[in-house]
Order: C-alpha cells, then structure tokens, then sequence
C-alpha cells in the first residue's frame, strides 16, 4: 500500500508539471528543446566549460517530425542475423542430440553484447541446470567483445576470446568456462594490461573464467561459486562474496573483500602492499606454506598458463619456491570458533581441458 501510495504521489506531481509546461501527457514534452535551457554558473571552474548548446538545438522548428516512437520495437532478443542467432543455429544438431559436440570460430566487436547468453538459455530450456557434458560446445572469438560475454554461461559451454571484452564477463554464470587472452600479435606485456572490464562474474554461482591480463573494478561481486584466475583487479574486488574461489596474480586496488562472507581468495603481492587494501572489517590475511593447499593453488595457475598462453603465469609456476611467500590467502572471519577452516584442493574434474594452448 506504501509503494501504491507513493506511485499515486509521483504521478500527481508530474501531472502538475505537465500542467505548468501546457501540455497533458508525457509524449507532448518529448523532444521540446525550447522547454530547456542551460544555467550558468561560472563560479564552478567544471561546470562553466560545459556547452550544452549541441544538445539544445532544435532540428524541428515546425514540429512535424516525429519526436517518439521512431521505429519499430524488437520483437525477440538478438533479432535475425545477429551473432547469437547464428550461434544457437550452428548447434542445433548439439541442442536436438543430433551431435556429440561442436567447434567454431567467429568475429567479434563491441556491438555483439550477451555473447551466448542465448545459447545458454537454449540449452537451460531442454536439460535444465544440468546443461551439457563438459566440453561438448567449444567457440572461440577473434576482436573486441561488447559487454556481459557469456553472461549467465552454463555447463558444457567453453568461450574463448582472443582479444579484450567489456564490463560484465561471466555475469551471472553458474557454468561452463570462459578464457580470454590478447591476440598472439599483441606484444605488450599482458599482465600489466586490462583485458576484462568492470564488474566480471557478478553474482556467478559456478564456472571457470580465466583471463590473461587484469580485471576491472568489483570484479567478483557476489560471487557465490565461480572459479577465477586473472592477473589484476581493480578497486572493491571480491566485494560481497560468499564463495568460490579468485586468484589474483598481480596487484588489487582499494577496499579489497569489502562484505566477503564466504568463498577463498589468493593474491600475489609482489610489492608487499596489499595488506593495507584489503577491507578488513570482515577478512583476514594468511600467508601459505609448503602442503596441499599451495600445491594445489600451483596447478590452477598451471591450468590458467596452459588455456591462456600467459607468460607471467609461467613464470610463476616455474619459479614456485620463490613465488609462493609472496602469496596471500584471503578468508573470510570465522562465524564461531569451531568453524571449519577452508583449504583450498584443486580439482581437474571440474572443467574441461581439450584445446589447451
């Protein structure tokens, strides 16, 4: 009743303005520019060098062009032709169990957003959460990708981008693998350069993401079971994070495990820093010995170096004794004290390793 009641408020107040302008609904007002116009304010050093001028010219003095609804809506997600049309048609024979696996190659750019996300709900729809067998659809992408590439990912389903993507890798994914390394011509060095976006593997509950060079800002929000190597994160990472597992080869920005309740993280700091970025109203720092759980941590990055060709993991696999005082493990505070203590085991099983680099 509060939420109607406020509704009910909202509209009355804008019915007033519209009443005020002269006009009695909302499509009278769209597109009057001469309704505007920009305040000055020269004391602001930022605000005084706006010119909005561009943006309040009228096109239309004599108002016979249409001002809303321009074009058609879309009538289905993608429309015909887009590369996730054309996806989900080169696995039908995959989808309707005509065939055992698929392997194909595609251009990407930054147009081409959600990157099979529509083959993922295809194969939801016909088997569940269960997906596929690890594996089964292997696609690979050459360029730039556009934000959320393979954003709710399921089981069976390996992405891999020879390039960059935008914000939102893995969002939502609760399987399958996603790998991205820059293009075998590049020859800057990867780990010191961002390949992934802003807020990768928010809210993923499982899968692999592996991604030879840094991540942006939160990356990992609310993950609560997604498996992920990258080799640098922005500010906030692991923020809210109640599981899975992060390794971080490289440095983290500010405010790092802010809300972490559960999950594991791994990060090395070569600059013995991060101690003073990490939020430590609810983690604490534990620095790994020698045993299973540093053994275990060596062949994940193992794994990353051979899918994604990464030099610098390379390195650090070949030079374990001396890279590992320099690794932190991030934990979450315990609850109570006798709760259990979480060590890390590595499990191949759980992704697919055919086509490695």
């Amino acid at each position: 009743e509060n939420i109607i009641n406020f509704f009910n408020a909202v509209a009355e107040d804008v019915r007033h303005y519209l009443a005020k302008l002269g006009a009695r609904t909302l499509n009278d007002i769209i597109g009057r520019v001469d309704l505007l116009e920009q305040i000055d304010d020269p004391a602001n050093p930022k605000s005084k060098l706006v010119n909005l001028s561009g943006l309040l010219h009228n096109p239309d003095p004599s108002g016979e062009m249409d001002r809303y609804h321009t074009r058609e809506r879309n009538e289905r997600f993608g429309n015909e032709g887009s590369l996730d049309e054309a996806i989900v048609q080169d696995a039908r024979d995959v989808l309707l169990k005509m065939s055992n696996s698929l392997v194909r190659s595609y251009k990407v750019t930054n147009v081409n957003r959600d990157v099979g996300t529509m083959l993922s709900g295809q194969i939801a729809l016909l088997n569940g959460d269960e997906g596929l067998p690890s594996g089964t659809i292997n696609l690979t992408f050459t360029g730039s990708a556009g934000q959320s590439f393979g954003t709710f990912l399921v089981n069976g389903v390996r992405l891999t981008l020879q390039g960059e993507a935008n914000d939102y890798v893995g969002k939502g994914m609760n399987g399958g693998e996603i790998i991205i390394r820059p293009k075998a011509s590049e020859t800057f060095v990867w780990k010191d350069q961002s390949i992934i976006g802003n807020t990768c593997l928010y809210g993923a509950t499982g899968g692999h993401l592996f991604a030879a060079g840094r991540a942006g800002e939160r990356f990992c929000v609310r993950n609560s079971g997604a498996t992920a190597v990258v080799e640098g994160v922005g500010d906030h990472g692991c923020e809210y994070m109640t599981g899975g597992l992060v390794v971080v080869l490289g440095p983290t920005g500010k405010n790092f495990g802010a809300g972490m309740s559960g999950g594991v993280a791994f990060v090395y700091d070569e600059t013995d820093t991060f101690a003073k970025k990490i939020n430590p109203a609810m983690i604490g720092l534990e620095r790994l010995a020698a045993g299973e759980e540093s053994d275990s941590l060596r062949q994940l990055i193992a794994l990353h170096f051979r899918l994604t060709g990464s030099k610098h993991a390379q390195a650090l696999v070949e030079n374990w004794d001396a890279a590992l005082p320099k690794f932190h493990k991030v934990v979450p505070f315990p609850p109570t004290p006798d709760f259990p203590k979480t060590v890390y085991r590595f499990d191949p099983s759980k992704i697919a390793t055919a086509g490695v680099v």
